[in-house]
């Protein structure tokens, strides 16, 4: 069995080793030798069923098309049943083929190289009967070119036909002698123009002027079929050249728009189109005319007798346009709706391509197109007459054409449309997007040398002035063309753009807000120079020197930055609750071209204001601080010893600790603010990124929050953006100050908390802002101590609350506390004599005394300064007296003392606690107008708001830092404390 076994095996394994020796199980492989017709040579033809090239039979060519056989010349057709043929050659009798090739004919004349019979011109050639007998020998009948026969041959040369109508119109006969011109195959009269046309098209932006074969072809003809036969289609196509030319216009009168404007004059007894006076009959509409200022009558005479809303039960922001649509040749294909990318030469959605024509929407679209593409998809130009619909009632719909500004349009050598002067314009009808067809040289087959794109196409509309019911004036479209000179199409590419812009006019609302600027700049002025002249009085110096016109123009800069703030922010507003809320189109937004002065206002506001605030932020740095101790020593509490002899017990030391903690607390308030920083950039962020309230800047109509990401996003409108912005960031602010008010009121005020911990410390604070200005707060303990245990520390708590002992105030029966003081230069002398000896430490080298302890020093200082503070504050200098009285009204107002302290200083009683003023708490303000201008501006530059925020908090934590960090220093040095203990 195992031998059994075995022996099949081997033979399967033999059987297998013969199927791989004769490739029986090789895979098999579905690949052919490739050929085409011009492989397969004169003796073949390219099968079309094998995909091959196969020999020809005897006596048989390759045909024209290389996909069949002939019979050879002087072989006429025995079979040919699709497949195959056969042939055999003529008798010397007859060595003639005829014309199907299946007869053998003698020739009454010449022989073709084909080998078939020919006729002389004006002749046919004849060669069956009536009945279609085979003659033995053709006939050559000529064709009666005279009355009335007029016939020629046809294109076939096969029968005669009546002549060329321009013949018989001409010469009365098929001939077209002199002095009549023969041009593209038709007969003109000797006309009116020019024997001679130019031929070439002006390619301005290259400086190259090609010889057009369409040019060359065409060109007569078209004008002298125009002019002589008034041929509709032959118009049209010499108004299309003169299209391909730009319009341009010169003192040559045998180019294309040269002969155009010699037909439109001289067929002017014709009439005109539809009562156009620049349309002439049987002629396209071309231009408006020539006359000087027409273009401002044209696009401003008369607005569109329907007008735009934009809400509503009537809302109306549909923009129809028509266009008709013609060939080069003149022909006219269709009535075409203008959208979905006839106009529109980037590739894009139909929805986002649609909304081009929704009225109030900011279009723009650009791209790069590559030449090759454009090369393989536009063999010929279209042309478009360009209409916009206007639905006056019930199926009357009436056509209103819309004028072209073309800026490549020449008049005498100057591109006059590119001027400013509306004046200068000359506007035109008829534009094409795409010219591959006026710039080929050799053949209409061959690549073109040059083609010209419209690169720019923009849709103007402009509203009527004082309007309130959304009129607007017709619409202009303005085109840009680009020449390209092809060199390699493959790697060369174009820039196109096409957008939608509205306008209105800004004359009135630029007027307006110069006045405003003017008198608002002029109020800044007389109130600067009002605090210039409080600054002067507070620091005692009645010269105007160089110091006093530079304080001035600091203290200018921060008035005329809040000016240039108040005006952006209401401009802003203005325009973004007045354009997204109106039903009707009755204002339009400022172009972005338009907005450069309004951004200009904005980086002068927040100029002037980074300098206003810098300047504070110095004098913040620099003013002068002292805490006056009114604790004195206090006997030991322990008994004295019996029989010691000694009296009283030594007095205990005042401790410091006190001075320390209450520097530490006007160290800690020096940078809080009513509102929290925080919560302002994050609340301000979402608002504007998250809800989606940013889509309010967009320039279109739509008040949605949310967008469809499939729609078409329009660009942001920069003086929206700019009062959205700040209109959130001051709207969040207010916010938060009104809840600072009752959390201040009900839950904790940290300054006035600093004024309790001056008093229940026993410490009083001197700040001189200005030489002889400051704030005094007055913290002398009702209680006489304060370095005291915690039991009498809550025992004189609870006689105050429970009123046991006297009032906190300066003055008997008084609760003011806080201070504006006004104090004399003699007081201010002493002041700085006693520190004299801490700045001259500070000085030149030559002035120090290298013996002093700058211990002993400071410590002495400041004994010396507590104790004169102290006895100025309890009357104790005739001489460095003060009274103490209320500031009046007016006085409050404009921040000025009336009264110069000469003999006395005056201390001023301040409920409102204005001593925050030398600390950010103080200067909410500034720093609010500061934040919001820093905001904005980062913004206008990025077009991002979470760029804008960070940047926005990284500035507020530097200034923070730097305000702390160099406010502690300033504490150290002017309080006597050391650093060391300021935490």
């Amino acid at each position: 069995m195992a031998t059994g076994t075995l022996h099949s095996q081997l033979v399967f394994g033999c059987f297998f080793v013969l199927l791989l020796k004769s490739n029986l199980l090789t895979c098999e492989q579905f690949s052919i030798a490739f050929a085409k017709p011009s492989d397969c040579g004169a003796g073949g033809y390219f099968d079309i069923s094998s995909l091959s090239c196969a020999k020809c039979g005897a006596d048989q060519i390759s045909g024209k098309s290389g996909l069949n056989c002939e019979c050879q010349t002087g072989f006429k057709v025995l079979t040919n049943n699709g497949a195959s043929i056969t042939c055999q050659k003529c008798p010397v009798s007859k060595p003639s083929v005829t014309q199907d090739g299946y007869e053998c004919i003698r020739c009454p004349g010449s022989v073709g190289e084909d080998g078939k019979c020919q006729c002389p011109t004006g002749s046919i050639l004849v060669e069956r009967n009536v009945n279609g007998t085979l003659l033995e020998e053709a006939v050559c009948e000529a064709c009666s070119g005279t009355v009335p026969a007029l016939s020629a041959p046809d294109a076939k040369g096969s029968r005669c036909v009546r002549c060329q109508e321009s013949f018989i119109s001409t010469s009365q006969s098929c001939m077209c002698g002199s002095p009549n011109i023969l041009a593209g195959g038709m007969c003109f009269p000797s006309s009116s123009l020019p024997a001679s046309v130019v031929p070439t098209v002006s390619f301005a932006q290259l400086g190259l002027a090609v010889p057009s074969t369409w040019f060359s072809d065409f060109l007569y003809f078209s004008a002298a079929a125009c002019l002589s036969f008034t041929n509709l289609t032959a118009c049209q196509t010499l108004g299309n050249m003169c299209v391909l030319n730009m319009h341009s216009t010169s003192t040559i009168s045998n180019d294309a728009c040269g002969l155009y404007n010699t037909i439109y004059r001289a067929t002017a007894a014709q009439g005109n189109n539809q009562d156009i006076p620049y349309w002439r009959t049987n002629m396209p509409w071309l231009y408006y005319g020539d006359q000087p200022g027409l273009a401002s009558r044209v696009l401003q005479s008369e607005p569109l007798p329907v007008g735009f809303s934009f809400k509503g039960r009537n809302k109306n922001t549909n923009i129809e346009l028509l266009a008709a649509v013609y060939t080069a040749q003149g022909e006219f294909i269709r009535w075409e709706n203008v959208g979905g990318g006839n106009l529109q030469l980037c590739p894009d959605t139909l929805i986002r391509q649609q909304a081009a024509y929704i009225f109030g929407m900011a279009y723009k679209q650009n791209c790069v197109l590559s030449v090759s593409d454009l090369l393989a998809g536009q063999s010929e130009p279209l042309f478009y007459d360009i209409f916009l619909v206007q639905q006056k009632a019930q199926g009357d719909r009436r056509l209103l054409a819309v004028p072209i500004l073309n800026l490549n349009l020449q008049f005498n050598g100057q591109f006059v449309n590119q001027a400013t002067n509306t004046n200068r314009w000359y506007l035109t009808r008829r534009l094409m997007l795409i010219d591959t067809l006026s710039g080929r040289e050799k053949s209409l087959s061959s690549t073109p040398r040059v083609i010209r794109i419209a690169s720019s196409l923009k849709i103007r509309f402009q509203l009527v002035p004082n309007t309130q019911k959304g009129e607007v004036y017709p619409p202009l479209i303005t085109v840009s063309y680009s020449d390209i000179l092809i060199t390699d199409p493959g790697k060369q590419t174009v820039t196109v753009s096409f957008s939608v812009e509205y306008e209105m006019d800004q004359n009135e609302a630029r007027v307006k807000t110069d006045i405003a600027l003017g008198v608002l700049g002029g109020v800044a002025v007389v109130y600067s120079l009002l605090k210039t002249a409080s600054w002067k009085r507070r620091i005692a110096s009645p010269l105007i020197d160089f110091p006093t016109i530079l304080k001035f123009l600091l203290i200018y800069a921060g008035d005329l930055a809040n000016v240039f703030f108040i005006i952006t922010v209401g401009t802003g507003l203005y325009w973004l609750i007045f354009y997204k809320a109106q039903q009707f189109a009755s204002v339009l937004l400022p172009l972005p071209s338009q907005e450069e002065r309004f951004v200009t206002y904005v980086g002068c506001a927040f100029a002037l204001k980074a300098v206003h605030f810098l300047h504070k932020l110095l004098v913040q740095l620099s003013v002068d601080i002292f805490f006056i101790d009114w604790e004195r020593p206090r006997s030991k509490t322990s008994k004295c010893v019996e029989g010691s002899g000694e009296g009283k017990p030594p007095a205990a030391p005042v401790s410091i600790w006190r001075t320390y903690f209450v520097a530490n607390e006007w160290n800690e308030i020096q940078t809080i603010r009513k509102i929290s920083p925080t919560f302002q950039i994050i609340a301000v962020l979402f608002f504007l990124e998250v809800v989606g309230f940013s889509s309010l800047a967009l320039r279109d109509n739509s008040s949605e929050l949310l967008r469809s990401a499939e729609a078409y996003t329009p660009a942001y409108s920069r003086i929206l953006r700019y009062g959205l912005a700040s209109a959130m960031w001051l709207c969040i602010s207010f916010i938060q100050l009104i809840f600072s008010v009752f959390h201040e009121r009900f839950v904790e005020d940290k300054i006035r908390q600093f004024v309790d911990l001056c008093s229940i410390s026993n410490i009083s604070v001197l700040l001189l802002s200005h030489r002889c200005f400051g704030y005094y707060i007055h913290g002398r303990s009702v209680h006489g101590h304060a370095d005291t245990n915690m039991e009498e520390m809550n025992s004189n708590l609870k006689r105050e609350a429970e009123n046991l002992c006297g009032q906190r105030g300066l003055l008997p029966n008084s609760d003011v506390q806080t201070f504006q003081i006004s104090i004399t230069s003699r007081l201010r002398v002493q002041y700085d004599h006693i520190l004299e000896p801490l700045s001259r430490r500070n000085g030149p080298s030559r002035l120090v005394d290298a013996s002093a302890n700058p211990f002993e020093q400071s410590t002495k200082a400041y004994h010396t300064m507590n104790r004169f503070l102290g006895s100025v504050i309890d009357h104790a200098h005739r001489e460095m007296d003060y009274i103490v009285k209320d500031k009046l009204l007016f006085e409050r107002l404009i921040g000025m003392e009336f009264i110069e302290p000469m003999d006395k200083s005056i201390f001023y009683n301040d409920d409102s606690y204005s001593f925050a003023d030398v600390l950010f708490y103080g200067n909410e303000s500034t720093l609010l107008i500061f934040d919001t201008l820093f905001f904005c501006v980062v913004d206008l530059g990025s077009q991002n708001f979470v760029l804008a925020a960070v940047l926005t908090y990284l500035q507020q934590l530097i200034f923070r830092l730097i305000r702390n960090g160099l406010g502690r220093r300033n504490l150290a040095i002017k309080t006597l404390v050391d650093k060391r203990f300021l935490i």
